[in-house]
């Protein structure tokens, strides 16, 4: 599976999770929910569907060994009948990193929507199982461990945590499976929050050991202009989301592999 495939299919992914586990479980109780209600009254909630969406989206991928970083910001919109377009508005730094890995991963999530994208990565119980820790920490958060039933690059060994009102906050952990030989120990952070009362995926992170070549570092994050047609008030852009870094050409001969973990989302 190439890099940058893997990277949609995870932004894809992200946002299964963010929308799509109540109408996948239905009214069906599965093995893997065991007898958690936390669990239960999470994936049975009544959702509005993310069918549509206009975002700027800020992503970035830096290794320092190499000294290679790369930043692209992107106007994303995703029409009602599934249709992905994106307009790039601003990109600096190794020109491998822009082309070979960000701007390769928007069209590829373009072609993953054309067909109707991919649902491995949802969370169900037809994909995890769940199991509830006792007590919620002094937030009132509540952290719900998740095993993947199989190996794939879509799923995550971690934990998700609920808000006190049972909402998704964050999927964390490892991927359940490294995305090549060269990438090894990938950790993924996935946030999400409730815009105009859609949840919603706001900023993926990840972190890999590569071979030979240290650790690699990902992040992109979304800023709504509108959800399912309905304008979203300004949201507050992350500090760390400054265009930081010094420009750099490009990067020629970077090792194969080097940012295989940008699969999360």
């Amino acid at each position: 599976m190439s890099l940058a495939r893997v990277m949609c299919l995870a932004c894809v992914g992200g946002i299964v999770a963010a929308w799509g586990d109540a109408r996948a479980v239905g009214k069906e109780r599965s093995p893997g929910m065991g007898g958690n209600v936390l669990v239960s009254q999470f994936l049975a909630r009544d959702q509005a569907p993310l069918a549509a969406y206009r975002a700027r989206r800020i992503m970035r991928a830096e290794n320092d060994r190499f000294d290679a970083r790369a930043q692209m910001e992107a106007i994303t919109e995703l029409a009602p009948d599934g249709t992905f377009a994106y307009e790039i508005v601003r990109e600096e730094g190794s020109g491998y990193i822009r082309n070979k890995v960000l701007r390769k991963m928007l069209r590829e999530e373009a072609d993953v929507r054309r067909r109707g994208g991919d649902r491995r990565g949802g969370l169900t119980p037809a994909n995890y199982v769940f199991t509830e820790e006792p007590s919620a920490d002094e937030a009132g958060e509540r952290r719900v461990l998740i095993s993947p039933k199989r190996k794939d690059v879509l799923l995550v060994d971690g934990a998700i945590v609920l808000s006190p009102e049972g909402d998704l906050l964050r999927v964390e952990g490892r991927l359940a499976k490294n995305p090549s030989f060269w990438t090894r120990r990938v950790h993924v952070v996935r946030r999400y929050g409730r815009l105009g009362g859609v949840r919603v995926p706001i900023a993926t992170e990840s972190v890999a050991e590569v071979r030979f070549a240290g650790r690699s570092r990902f992040e992109m994050i979304y800023l709504y202009d509108s959800i399912n047609g309905c304008p979203v008030a300004a949201q507050a852009e992350p500090a760390n989301a400054v265009w930081r870094h010094r420009a750099i050409g490009a990067s020629d001969g970077l090792p194969d592999g080097l940012f295989d973990h940008v699969s999360v989302p």
